[in-house]
């Protein structure tokens, strides 16, 4: 059965590109073409379509807006399709926030040129969405971000006292892939300002990258940043994979760590790769670690963090309920690799319980 989409954009050059571009895919219906909210609102009623892909700078209620309404009403899943600007980037990586499945860069140039760029990217986007189940629930990024220093937990301060007092070289290392925006807006909250130094690779458009850290930055109370090659990890930082043309691993040993930016391969189908970064953090942490993968589609990370477990660090795999795709976490549990399974409510206060173990 095909995939029943429905386009939401104010440009009817736009709307007719996406069209050209996604009529092709012969496992794909465009069930209808919206130009604002309101008509778009009024189409998911009568179309039902499967996936929704949204413009988010339209007049009237612009897609934050809307996106946020959809999520609450009839929750669904939705692919921004974004311009690269940085007023479009940083409000894209919102919009993952409050739920949406991923991110599309909005081609310019000559339509004809550009369909034939795109190279199927958008209608796998749309594949990928398709087999997401989403459900309504409150984001508490949908708050308004409290300032940097509110943001410390006294108990979570209090812990990293006690880890400090017993070592304090161990670093976290997140993986996250589908719903990780939201994901990390949530964990990444709860982290105190001197939290041990953190490293994370998600799985994005790379170009959005930089609005992700800022967006992060602004939310959470330790430094958060993009990794680049050299750069020495420390603590109360938060490091993360830049771009999509390089893999982001660790070197060096505990408490003389850095990071390291290297061309490659993709592995697990992915650059950078969670898998890579998992695999260097075992060797090169000698068990002073503790890995994290959180909400997926498929199984990027769950070698990497076998390899972690089995080096003595300790493993955490976001659980089936709480994830908006249980794929990556599913295969690390299978696996064996995760020593805990833990709800994303409580996964911070048990990685930094650990660190201080």
């Amino acid at each position: 059965m095909a995939i029943r989409v429905l386009i939401v954009d104010d440009s009817p050059t736009m709307r007719a590109l996406l069209r050209l571009m996604l009529e092709r895919e012969s496992d794909l219906e465009i069930v209808g073409a919206a130009a604002n909210a309101v008509e778009a609102r009024g189409m998911i009623r009568e179309l039902n379509p499967d996936v929704v892909t949204l413009d988010i700078e339209m007049p009237g209620m612009n897609g934050l807006e809307f996106l946020e309404k959809i999520m609450r009403l009839r929750p669904m899943p939705v692919i921004i399709v974004s311009s690269l600007t940085r007023e479009g980037t940083s409000t894209t990586v919102r919009a993952l926030e409050l739920g949406a499945i991923n991110c599309y860069a909005k081609p310019t140039g000559v339509a004809t040129d550009l369909v034939t760029a795109d190279g199927g990217r958008l209608a796998n986007l749309i594949r990928e969405a398709a087999q997401v189940k989403v459900s309504g629930h409150a984001s508490v990024a949908t708050a308004a971000a409290p300032a940097k220093s509110q943001t410390a937990h006294v108990q979570a301060s209090m812990v990293l006292t006690s880890a400090r007092s017993s070592g304090g070289d161990a670093i976290i290392a997140i993986g996250a892939s589908t719903g990780g925006v939201e994901a990390l807006s949530n964990l990444l909250r709860r982290f105190p300002e001197d939290c041990p130094p953190t490293v994370i690779v998600q799985h994005i458009n790379g170009q959005f990258a930089p609005a992700m850290a800022a967006r992060l930055d602004s939310l959470c109370a330790p430094k958060v940043v993009l990794a680049d090659s050299d750069i020495a990890i420390k603590r109360g930082h938060i490091y993360i994979a830049p771009g999509n043309d390089r893999h982001f691993t660790v070197r060096g040993a505990p408490g003389r760590l850095y990071c390291k930016m290297r061309p490659g391969d993709l592995v697990s189908g992915h650059r950078p790769s969670i898998d890579a970064m998992f695999l260097s953090a075992a060797e090169a942490m000698q068990g002073q670690a503790v890995g994290i993968l959180l909400t997926g589609m498929g199984q990027d990370g769950a070698k990497g963090l076998l390899a972690m477990r089995n080096s003595g660090c300790r493993t955490i795999a976001q659980d089936q309920a709480s994830c908006v795709v249980y794929g990556m976490p599913r295969a690390a549990v299978e696996l064996g690799a995760a020593d805990y399974v833990v709800n994303l409510s409580k996964i911070a206060d048990k990685a930094l319980e650990l660190v201080a173990a």
